[in-house]
């Protein structure tokens, strides 16, 4: 919710200082590259000390990110570097826009929140309530962008203009780090904490079995080596299942980029259309990912629901290169279905297969993945709509069918790895 109050107006404040379609790619890549550097290291540490601690210290990251961003809109616009080619564009680098450049860098270094959550998530789920499970938390991040949208809408066209969304965003961090330090259980206990609590538990039956008093009962004190980053490659089944995750966020990334632009520039929309359209399409997929995929998840295993999500998604794509607002809300059904299909169902795979001792580094891993793929796609589809226009979508389906054809190695059965 707080990313999607600032989304619908990200652009315009990017051109307003002096940036362009290659300036608001970067700018949205800043964040996941350097969460590429942050989320391994963050999920390693929730696998050791906890999920509860590592989200408070990526939420804490969050909430400077957005006090410096808020920071940003009161600085002077000085031009420090001019530059104008036929490839890049043209556009200006300016104070402003270096000030959000650090806001997204410090936000993305301490950006494990998602990867965490999702191995808080793995922790409570069962196999049977796995894929419902990331349905919900799909349907949750979801309804952050129906309301996150439409009170940029309304914030935005205020006199306060900027000011009061960010303010907003700033607000809502600080809501989520009390719902984590006071409402939040702890979902796994520390490696040292559980290898004491089982020490002394040890150490009580061997006293009562002295005296007989019951039979003599075994333990197996778990405390498993950590994994490295490249370690997790080495993980059966797990590394197609990271390499699948890179070209899915490459695709969706490239459109990520290339829509808000297309939006301002070939749509003619303003801020509060913008707030309209994600609004709309987040309703449409909490649609999807709640009694669509529960029904779909009874008939349909969660490997052909990835293949025919993604299919679905490459057919999305190729609609928004026509001009036309009315394609452009058919293919936001599509692209609701595509994904509330499709990704919950990865992401349940993807915590079966990691297993229950390492879901903290190989999630880690796998938005690291999802991080160098957003790195790539936000710069080239900064750079490609700059040259091509919305053609750019094109190249957005085509890894999407790609996707779609890499996703048919699901459906044969692998086994979990321990």
């Amino acid at each position: 919710m707080g990313f999607s109050i600032v989304l619908p107006f990200l652009i315009f404040l990017v051109i307003d200082f002096g940036g362009n379609a290659l300036v608001y790619g970067i700018l949205s890549a800043i964040y996941p590259a350097f969460q590429l550097i942050g989320a391994p290291i963050l999920g390693r540490w929730s696998d050791t000390i906890g999920r509860k601690k590592v989200l408070l210290i990526s939420n804490g990251g969050t909430f400077i990110g957005w006090v410096i961003f808020f920071i940003a809109l009161f600085v002077p616009v000085w031009n420090i570097y001019g530059i104008n080619s036929p490839i890049l564009g043209t556009f200006i680098i300016t104070l402003p826009i270096i000030i959000l450049f650090i806001s997204r860098a410090l936000d993305g270094l301490t950006g494990g929140n998602i990867s965490v959550a999702n191995a808080y998530l793995a922790d409570i789920s069962t196999d049977k309530s796995r894929s419902n499970n990331f349905g919900k938390m799909a349907i949750s991040s979801n309804l952050g962008f129906i309301v996150g949208p439409a009170l940029a809408g309304i914030l935005g066209t205020t006199v306060y203009k900027e000011m009061l969304p960010v303010l907003a965003a700033m607000l809502i961090s600080v809501v989520a780090l009390f719902i984590i330090a006071f409402m939040l259980k702890e979902s796994k206990v520390s490696a040292t904490t559980s290898s004491i609590s089982a020490i002394n538990i040890s150490e009580k039956v061997a006293i009562r079995n002295t005296f007989s008093c019951e039979p003599k009962e075994c333990y197996n004190i778990s405390n498993p080596k950590n994994l490295s980053f490249f370690d997790v490659f080495r993980q059966k089944n797990i590394s197609f299942l990271l390499v699948l995750y890179f070209f899915i966020f490459l695709g969706f990334n490239i459109f990520y980029t290339s829509f808000p632009i297309h939006a301002v520039d070939g749509l003619k929309w303003s801020i509060t259309e913008m707030g309209i359209f994600y609004s709309i399409l987040s309703g449409v997929m909490i649609l999807v990912q709640g009694p669509v995929l529960r029904k779909a998840l009874q008939i349909i295993p969660e490997e052909k629901l990835v293949v025919i999500g993604s299919l679905i998604l490459g057919i999305n794509f190729v609609l928004f290169v026509f001009n036309s607002t009315i394609l452009v809300y058919v293919a936001l059904v599509l692209f609701a279905l595509g994904n509330g299909l499709m990704w919950p169902s990865f992401m349940s795979i993807l915590s079966k297969r990691a297993g229950t001792v390492h879901q903290g580094i190989i999630q880690g891993v796998g938005s690291s993945m999802g991080s160098l793929a957003s790195i790539i796609g936000l710069v080239l589809g900064g750079i490609l709509y700059n040259l091509v226009g919305s053609i750019t979508f094109i190249i957005s389906a085509a890894v999407t069918f790609m996707v779609f054809i890499m996703s048919f190695w699901l459906l044969k059965p692998k086994e979990q790895v321990q």
